[in-house]
């Protein structure tokens, strides 16, 4: 366990071994599953509908033990999620918009094949596997006060909660969910699992639109505070966790990092905090989208447009601000056809990367200071995520 010393509280990060496959929460639940399979249905096989970590668990376990693994992925499961099934050698298919999809392509696989059908949050012994995490955690901090959990379908806190409450019930149980797919806080709302809508989500894999009965049952009266957070928090989140704790996280891993930052959690200020951090299987594409993301929400990644005179030398003027500044300038476009101002005038407009919010905001005033008509891009706020 990682301590944190980035946070007000006392934050520990429970960091996967990303050497070895990046889903260590996902692989316990898949193994402890394929364990407790009989001889018969080892022959069989296994089917499981995925977005990536409990397929790559099982993909992962099923080829060390010789247990043959077939995973449905929704079409929004991450491409290297994909690859990587198939480099454990299990037989992968893509098939079904969202996780409900997947979902019933794997079943009808099950009933056909005779594969049985291990679902990927709402099997008991997938979550004992997972409550072993709750064990951990107990052993190497017994004197725990908190513990922010990840929420897709249930499975990973339905797992710890049972676990830590168990040895430990003054510890809170907080749970956390994307605004893209809150099917829990749904389903506390409505005292039982329902469908909800889901949109895509930088925490792609706990995109699940309704969880498990039975992971629902057992967690629901365990978690005191359940906290639903935006798609611009978990960016800022995967950018800390890079920039600060030197772990590349994926957005499924990175709500708990989120809730913190949003400021949503403030009672847990001076307290011993674990973040359940729980996955690290992000594409390279998705993480440089996050990181340039989260660098506009810190407020160091900014477009600025000014409008100048048109005419040699003002370009050279404009630059010099950012010069004397120290603020570096990635991109410049010159736009005299699109300026709304006059024909003896051009816009000239900047994306530009500084040091803290503070430094934009020095340069945003020196750039006003200086011109008439100064336009800024989004320039958020993070206190109001």
């Amino acid at each position: 366990m990682q301590s944190s010393r980035g946070l007000g509280s006392h934050g520990y990060g429970r960091l996967p071994a990303m050497r070895l496959l990046a889903v260590l929460v996902a692989e316990r639940g898949a193994r402890n599953a394929l364990l407790c399979l009989t001889p018969e249905q080892r022959k069989a096989g296994v089917v499981a509908a995925s977005a990536g970590n409990h397929a790559q668990g099982l993909s992962y376990h099923g080829q060390s033990l010789g247990i043959p693994v077939k995973v449905v992925m929704p079409a929004i499961a991450p491409l290297m999620k994909i690859q990587k099934c198939k480099d454990f050698g299990a037989d992968v298919v893509v098939e079904g918009n969202d996780m409900f999809g997947a979902t019933q392509v794997a079943l009808d696989d099950s009933r056909s094949s005779g594969r049985v059908f291990i679902n990927a949050f709402d099997n008991v012994r997938v979550m004992a596997g997972q409550g072993t995490i709750g064990l951990e955690i107990l052993d190497q901090l017994p004197d725990v006060d908190a513990v922010v959990i990840p929420i897709g379908g249930g499975g990973l806190i339905a797992g710890i909660s049972t676990a830590i409450k168990a040895r430990k019930p003054d510890t809170l149980i907080i749970g956390v969910e994307s605004e893209m797919c809150p099917s829990f806080n749904e389903a506390q709302i409505k005292g039982k699992p329902v469908l909800v809508p889901t949109s895509r989500s930088l925490a792609d894999g706990l995109a699940v639109p309704q969880v498990g009965i039975h992971s629902f049952s057992n967690a629901t009266n365990k978690i005191d505070r359940m906290v639903v957070v935006k798609e611009d928090s978990i960016a800022l989140a995967i950018l800390t966790m890079v920039e600060k704790e030197k772990s590349v996280v994926e957005g499924a891993g990175a709500v708990s990092m989120a809730a913190i930052l949003s400021g949503q959690l403030d009672l847990l200020k001076g307290k011993r905090v674990v973040l359940v951090v729980s996955g690290g299987n992000i594409d390279t594409t998705v993480l440089s989208r996050a990181l340039h993301k989260g660098m506009a929400i810190d407020g160091r990644l900014l477009k600025v447009g000014v409008v100048v005179d048109d005419r040699p030398g003002c370009i050279a003027e404009l630059c010099q601000v950012f010069s004397e500044l120290q603020v570096n300038m990635r991109h410049l476009m010159h736009e005299r056809a699109c300026a709304k101002a006059d024909v003896f005038s051009v816009k000239v407009s900047v994306i530009c990367e500084s040091r803290s919010r503070e430094h934009s905001l020095n340069l945003i005033a020196a750039l006003q200071n200086k011109y008439d008509h100064v336009v800024l891009g989004e320039f958020p706020d993070p206190t109001t995520l």
